[in-house]
């Protein structure tokens, strides 16, 4: 089946959907099966990552021609980890090209391999080989967020910088197309099995996480995610767990969390931590 393409109602700009359902079981670990809310640090009413992070976070990386969103999303996502401890990493065309044939299957030029890919099987991809062909960028591992709960949610963007959502966006999003950043998504209608799409939180405010998609900017509120971001919505939530990621999270929650099974759940499924 052919990836759905949108078109931006100003600029004329065309973005494809291509977040695929899972193929694999659910995730084996996830973020509440660490944390003792009773000892935690109280996480602070708002958190931003997005300034260290702009040149990659406005950079599409072919979501506009390919369906290639859950790569994309992956590179956001270094993009802010390495960025906000100080070494910012972008990633060329080809290299993003290179990351969609592996886990996508993607055949440069050819259309019909043009099929998006699944999220699961890309963090799977991006623990065992990181992100470039030199083994570089590899995470320690992901956790599983759970959706419905807005505490955990912010938890998680607050002790490891970033969410990976995939979500079957309700046509109320996306029809029409958000013209720029600034753009609020809440509950809207049902989830669209055609809008399956991934997209990154880089922050939260009062309003819910703010997330980037095709290089802008808008929030998603906690309605939305508990509606659409979940198992029951067709939904999934993650967040990524680098090394630099673990050491800054380390210092921010000392307490609360059981850093010592995680370490030893991560190298079991081969991590190096």
């Amino acid at each position: 089946m052919a990836l759905k393409v949108l078109t931006h109602p100003v600029s004329g700009r065309t973005f494809k959907m291509g977040r695929r359902r899972p193929t694999l079981a659910p995730p084996r670990f996830r973020l509440r099966d660490y944390l003792d809310n009773t000892a935690l640090p109280t996480p602070p009413a708002t958190a931003d990552y997005t300034q260290a992070a702009l040149p990659a976070l406005q950079n599409i990386y072919g979501n506009d021609t390919l369906g290639d969103c859950v790569i994309a999303g992956m590179c956001h996502v270094s993009g802010t980890l390495t960025g906000n401890a100080g070494d910012l990493v972008t990633y060329s065309g080809d290299q993003v090209v290179a990351l969609y044939s592996a886990i996508g299957r993607y055949v440069p030029g050819d259309e019909s391999t043009d099929n998006g890919c699944d999220e699961q099987t890309a963090l799977a991809y991006w623990l065992k080989n990181g992100l470039l062909p030199d083994g570089s960028h590899k995470i320690q591992g992901s956790l599983g967020v759970d959706g419905t709960n807005p505490t955990e949610v912010r938890i998680a963007a607050w002790l490891f910088e970033n969410l990976i959502f995939g979500v079957e966006l309700p046509d109320e999003w996306v029809n029409p197309m958000p013209e720029g950043s600034g753009f609020v998504w809440d509950v809207a209608g049902d989830a669209d099995p055609d809008n399956g799409h991934c997209f990154v939180g880089v922050g939260y405010n009062s309003g819910g996480i703010v997330i980037d998609t095709w290089g802008m900017f808008g929030v998603i509120t906690d309605q939305a995610i508990q509606k659409y971001a979940t198992t029951a919505g067709s939904g999934e939530l993650y967040t990524v767990v680098s090394l630099d990621g673990i050491a800054k999270a380390t210092q921010k929650a000392p307490n609360g969390f059981d850093w010592e099974q995680l370490t030893a759940d991560f190298d079991s499924m081969g991590g190096t931590i």
